[in-house]
């Protein structure tokens, strides 16, 4: 069985009763591992299966746990052209970035400019970054962090903004149009001036708060540009989205996630990496192997 580090597992972790109510507790979010016991006809003992979101690791115990005992509608059949560690190094992070690149491919005129990523560096926007350069379209992407350039040319970024030199001037309710469309894994302040620099038509996802929970913008860029904001909540999507999302990640979209992008521990690591996604300080992915 594997498991991942995703921020709301840091979360429950951390004694957070906005996402677990009761411990002690098991947290992950994720798991992947072959089917030990099933009720289920068309799930059987063998079956490599992926189970994301849903309770999972918030008040159901999750894949921190080397057993996880699920509803057989929270369960995808691992897709063939996928690997389990393949899979995991995906995660909710990657369904939560293939929907996002979902929204602002099927609702996104052109991109004539760049899209812009923004928490690019992290789990849901690296992978945004690899998805969108793999189908051919020009990455911004935004990072707090100054050492990961190398890191984010390597997944397709084409040009680089520190997120303190995209801060450093004045909010305008409309800025000048820098971007096609937007995926934002981070909320606050970044969001606000995405949402005033993305072109006519465009989208901008929304699936994270670790900037801020507040965002502060006004109409004009939705009844002057007719933009569009998408709330991305993959945890909760219908299981049918889910399986098509996986499927795209196995096939169309397979972007073979690099190995310098992931990071396989044991569990008894789990304490410093939860310290490191709590400040912001989390480069790729974190993938928990249990056994051996």
């Amino acid at each position: 069985l594997y498991s991942s580090l995703n921020y709301k597992d840091a979360l429950s972790a951390s004694g957070n009763k906005g996402v677990t109510k009761s411990y002690p507790f098991t947290p992950g979010i994720d798991a992947v591992g072959k089917i030990r016991q099933s009720k289920d006809k068309n799930l059987k003992v063998g079956d490599e299966v992926i189970v994301t979101g849903y309770d999972l690791g918030m008040n159901t115990n999750g894949g921190f746990g080397e057993i996880i005992h699920v509803p057989s509608g929270w369960v995808v059949p691992l897709p063939d052209n996928l690997s389990m560690e393949e899979a995991i190094s995906f995660g909710t992070a990657g369904i939560t970035a293939a929907a996002s690149v979902d929204a602002v491919i099927s609702k996104t005129d052109d991109f004539e400019l760049p899209v812009v990523v923004s928490g690019a560096s992290g789990g849901v926007g690296s992978i945004a970054v690899g998805l969108l350069s793999k189908l051919s379209i020009d990455v911004t992407a935004i990072t707090g962090k100054q050492d990961s350039s190398q890191f984010l040319k390597d997944l397709g970024a084409k040009n680089i903004i520190f997120r303190d030199d995209f801060c450093s001037e004045k909010i305008r309710p409309l800025d000048k149009t820098k971007f096609s469309a937007g995926v934002d894994t981070v909320g606050g302040e970044i969001l606000s001036r995405i949402i005033s620099q993305v072109d006519r038509h465009g989208v901008v996802t929304c699936c994270g708060n670790v900037n801020s929970i507040k965002l502060e913008t006004t109409v004009f860029p939705f009844i002057l540009r007719g933009i569009a904001l998408q709330g991305i909540d993959s945890a909760e999507s219908p299981i049918s989205y889910k399986k098509y999302l996986w499927d795209k990640i196995a096939s169309d979209w397979q972007i073979g996630y690099s190995k310098s992008s992931i990071k396989i521990i044991k569990l008894n690591e789990l304490a410093p990496e939860i310290d490191k996604i709590l400040n912001g300080n989390q480069q790729g992915r974190v993938v928990v192997k249990h056994g051996e």
